[in-house]
C-alpha cells in the first residue's frame, strides 16, 4: 500500500501527539494538570535567555500579546517569575522558577520513559533505525525554539 505524503505527515504528527498527550497525563499524575506543550516551549525559550515578553514572541513566532498571555498563565502556575533586571532596575526578567525547572525536569523523565515503551512495541533495533531515519530526514535540529509558532495557539 503506497501511502500520501499527507499520510506521512499525519502519522508524524500523531506520533507526537501520541507522546505528548501521554506525557501530559503523566504529568498531571505527578501533580502538575496544567502543562501545555506551549508551555514547555514557552520556559524552555525563557531558559535559554528570552527575558521579556518581546523576546519570547519573537523566538515562539507568535504576537507579543499571545507571548504575554503565555507569560501571565505561567506566573499565575508559579512557573515563570519576573525578577528586577540587573542591567536596569526600571525593567522586569523573566526566570523560570524551580517549580518551573522541576517540571521541566519531569517532562524529561517521562519522555525517556515513553521512549522505553516504544522501545518495547517496536523493539530496540527499530526504534534507533527510526530514530536515524528522522535525523536524516530532519536534521540535526529537528525543532528550535524560535520556530514553533503553529503550536502557540494554543495558549490556556
Amino acid at each position: 500500500m503506497t501511502r500520501s505524503g499527507a499520510d506521512l505527515a499525519l502519522l508524524l504528527l500523531g506520533g507526537f501527539r501520541a507522546l505528548a498527550d501521554a506525557a501530559g497525563a503523566e504529568l498531571e499524575a505527578r501533580g502538575f494538570p496544567d502543562v501545555r506543550p506551549v508551555h514547555d516551549f514557552a520556559m524552555r525559550a525563557i531558559a535559554a535567555g528570552a527575558g521579556n515578553t518581546s523576546e519570547l514572541g519573537r523566538r515562539l513566532a507568535v504576537s507579543k500579546q499571545a507571548a504575554a498571555k503565555t507569560v501571565a498563565v505561567l506566573e499565575e502556575r508559579g512557573y515563570v517569575a519576573r525578577e528586577t533586571d540587573p542591567g536596569d532596575a526600571r525593567a522586569k526578567r523573566l526566570q523560570v522558577t524551580p517549580l518551573g525547572f522541576e517540571v521541566l525536569r519531569q517532562g524529561e523523565a517521562i519522555f525517556d520513559q515513553l521512549r522505553g515503551q516504544w522501545e518495547q512495541q517496536i523493539g530496540p533495533e527499530q526504534l534507533a533505525v527510526l530514530e536515524r531515519q528522522l535525523q536524516v530526514l530532519v536534521g540535526d535540529s529537528p525543532i528550535r525554539l524560535d520556530t514553533p509558532g503553529w503550536m502557540a495557539r494554543e495558549i490556556g
